[in-house]
């Protein structure tokens, strides 16, 4: 080097725009008792997939069924009438079980639950808030339900019974699908909203704040001792639901 000459450092720092990504809420829907009810006809339609599989009647009072998957179901009714628990039986029972609900859900009078029809487009329009399905019904019978009340098209991706017959895995199946779809959100911003206890272990299970719903089977003072981090009475109070979302 000359004398009389310096090396200079020259120190560069590159500013990224700040990400939008921790501002961003993920909404996970339960169906059954949460968004809607369909008068019924889902477990009508188990009835007559029970009668069609086993050639057998069946009440379904020893089968439970509110918050569980209907993979779950296939498998209780395959064990109570005897069958091993195979792909193939609960390919059966599932077949005929969404052979029978389209038809079903067009004779029943069922209906979205309070708030609902207000809500989902309200929720759709903002850019902060990304919509998602977490349920026990397999795809085509969540893709059966939610179309038949209009509210299907709110829905980008979802977690379903087709992933895992138990409830608490399914959760990161909807984190992957979310991630997929370019959403990564912290799980202090992912709400698991259901109606039933299995839907406040499900939201644990991920680390997700759980949103507990009495419009299903199960009343406030029921769910409450579950400790869901928010529980409401419906979803027909759309600034208190916001409110509570944080949104």
């Amino acid at each position: 080097m000359a004398a009389g000459k310096r090396k200079i450092k020259i120190r560069i720092t590159i500013k990224t725009p700040p990400s939008h990504t921790l501002e961003k809420t993920l909404l996970l829907f339960d169906i059954d008792g949460t968004l809607l009810t369909s008068g019924g006809c889902g477990e009508r339609s188990l009835r007559l997939a029970v009668r069609d599989t086993f050639g057998v009647e069946d009440d379904l009072r020893e089968i439970e069924i509110a918050g569980r998957t209907d993979t779950g179901i296939a498998r209780q009714l395959l064990r109570k009438h005897g069958r091993a628990e195979t792909a193939e039986g609960i390919a059966a029972v599932l077949g005929n079980y969404l052979r029978h609900l389209p038809v079903l859900l067009r004779e029943t009078q069922g209906r979205l639950l309070p708030g609902v029809d207000a809500l989902l487009p309200l929720l759709k329009l903002r850019s902060d808030v990304v919509l998602g399905l977490l349920t026990g019904n397999v795809e085509r019978g969540a893709e059966h339900k939610l179309s038949h009340y209009g509210v299907w098209d709110y829905f980008g991706f979802g977690a379903f019974a087709d992933d895992h017959h138990e409830r608490d895995c399914l959760g990161p199946f909807a984190l992957a699908r979310a991630r997929g779809h370019g959403h990564e959100i912290p799980l202090s911003r992912t709400f698991v909203i259901g109606d039933t206890p299995h839907d406040i272990s499900c939201a644990r299970a991920i680390g997700a704040k759980a949103v507990a719903v009495a419009t299903g089977i199960f009343r406030s003072e029921q769910l409450a001792p579950h400790t869901p981090d928010i529980l409401l009475k419906d979803l027909g109070d759309i600034p208190a639901t916001m409110k509570a979302l944080g949104l």
